[in-house]
């Protein structure tokens, strides 16, 4: 299959799925530039060297950093502090791309080699026991690194809509569950009405 503009335009992007450019991640970020609706220059991850990449293959002028969206500044790992953690899952439940593990009331720990530096699990964390330690530059330049969060973001998305669609389903089903029976006592209650009128009619 042929890459389509916004296939291409992802490609560039570093898949930290951040959200600072305003967008529920990457691919959303991407289509939008395709699509004409976004700039080149709303990636602090990415910084100057991804903006350059972006404007070539668009055949669009160099610009500055979008400021408002962030700085640019070497790409982090998040790090959780064992001995402060205590098992919330907030910061599981924050990580665009799974890298977080851990279950509820136990200690977390984030697997480094998925971790994007996004750092949406740093607000997240209620307690402070999230800290970023450098990205190494291999895996920060890694297009392999970028590729697989992409997939992960993607499964999780996915994973997240049949999630939804599963509660909506149960909520519908207990709705009309307790709409049936309140239906069938209104009809009951209406014929005892039409039964009572009937007896005392003369």
């Amino acid at each position: 299959m042929t890459p389509t503009l916004a296939d291409r335009i992802d490609a560039l992007l570093p898949q930290t799925q951040c959200e600072q450019c305003g967008f529920h991640g990457c691919r959303p970020y991407a289509d939008a530039i395709a699509a004409g609706e976004a700039g080149i220059d709303r990636c602090p991850p990415g910084g100057h060297v991804g903006i350059a990449r972006l404007a070539a293959l668009l055949d669009r002028p160099v610009v500055p950093l979008d400021t408002s969206r962030g700085v640019e500044k070497p790409r982090t790992l998040a790090r959780v502090i064992e001995a402060d953690c205590i098992g919330c899952t907030k910061c599981i439940q924050a990580c665009p791309v799974d890298a977080i593990v851990g279950a509820a009331k136990l200690m977390h720990a984030v697997i480094s080699d998925l971790c994007t530096g996004c750092e949406l699990c740093v607000p997240a964390c209620p307690v402070d026991c999230i800290t970023l330690d450098p990205m190494p530059l291999a895996q920060a330049d890694d297009r392999r690194y970028a590729d697989a969060a992409r997939i992960h973001f993607t499964r999780r998305e996915a994973r997240l809509g049949r999630e939804r669609a599963a509660r909506d389903e149960r909520l519908a089903t207990s709705k009309s569950d307790v709409a049936a029976p309140t239906a069938r006592n209104a009809v009951l209650e209406a014929l005892a009405r039409a039964k009572a009128r009937k007896k005392d009619s003369p």
